[in-house]
This record gives structure tokens, sequence and C-alpha cells, in this order.
């Protein structure tokens, strides 16, 4: 009996298959890809745990953010009305030391008025008084320029009391 290539072939075939079971290679490869399989899924579920944990991470930093923001502009506004009241309470400063500064000029300048008005008196009734003297001394004579010169000084004295007490 001649055996022809195929059966020889068939025969190897066969042999190969049961050395690799035998060998438990079939096995071998399942355990592998069951190894593969569960290694994939696990990098697959603490995929999903991190997106997970990144969502949570994400959202809290956006809510972070928005109350950030919220508080940005709370501080802003706060910062503002503080500024304009700064700004009022300057004004009403300003206006009051103003109001405060033109008051004491006016008192000055009628304190002023009434000195000058007082010096223009005094002159004027020291100026009359030695026109009088000489006036009186050139036509009248010692004696009764003496009794008119007590007369006017009392009068003066008398009139200078009533502007005082004015």
């Amino acid at each position: 009996m001649v055996f022809d290539a195929t059966f020889w072939v068939a025969i190897s075939f066969i042999i190969f298959f049961g050395v690799l079971i035998y060998l438990k290679v079939p096995l071998k490869i399942n355990e592998n890809l069951n190894k593969l399989i569960s290694d994939i899924k696990n990098e697959l579920n603490e995929s999903e745990k991190l997106r997970k944990e990144t969502k949570v991470f994400l959202d809290q930093s956006q809510s972070k953010l928005n109350s950030a923001s919220d508080e940005t502009k709370v501080i802003l506004d706060n910062a503002k009305k503080d500024a304009d009241a700064m700004v009022q309470q300057m004004k009403d400063k300003f206006n009051k030391s103003a109001e405060i500064k033109k008051r004491l000029t006016e008192e000055k300048i009628t304190q002023m008025k009434e000195q000058a008005i007082k010096e223009i008196k005094n002159t004027s009734i020291d100026i009359a008084v030695t026109s009088v003297e000489k006036i009186i001394k050139n036509t009248i004579d010692k004696s009764k320029l003496d009794n008119i010169f007590q007369k006017n000084i009392d009068e003066s004295k008398e009139a200078l009391k009533k502007l005082k007490s004015n």
C-alpha cells in the first residue's frame, strides 16, 4: 500500500493537533486571551471611573469658577459703591470747608470795614478838633478859649462814649 502525500499531510496534521492538545496549547491560548480580555475590561472600567471622576472634578471646577465670577462681580459692585460714597463724602467735606472759609472771609471783611470806619471817624475827629482849636486860638481870647476847649473835650468824650457803646 502506497501512501500518497495527502495521506501523510493528513496524518501530520492530526499528529500536530494531537501534540497541541497534549501540550494544552489551546487552553493556554484561551487563558491568555481571557487574561487579555479581563485586562482590557479592567482598563475600560478604570478609564470609565477616571472619566466620571474627571467629569465630577470639571463640574466642581466650573461651579467654583461661576461662584468666583459672581463673587468678583459682588466685590466690584461693593468697591464701586464704596468709591462713590467716598467721592460724595469728599465733596461734602469740600463744600463744608468752602462754606467755612467763605464765612470767615466775610467776617474778616466786615471787621476790616468796621475798623476802617472807626479809624476814619477818629481821624475826622482829630482833624476837626485841631481845626477848631486853630480857629479858636486865632479868634478868641485865652480864658474863653479854655472854657470852650474844656466844653468841646467833654462833648467829644461823650460822643466817643456813645460811639463805643453802639
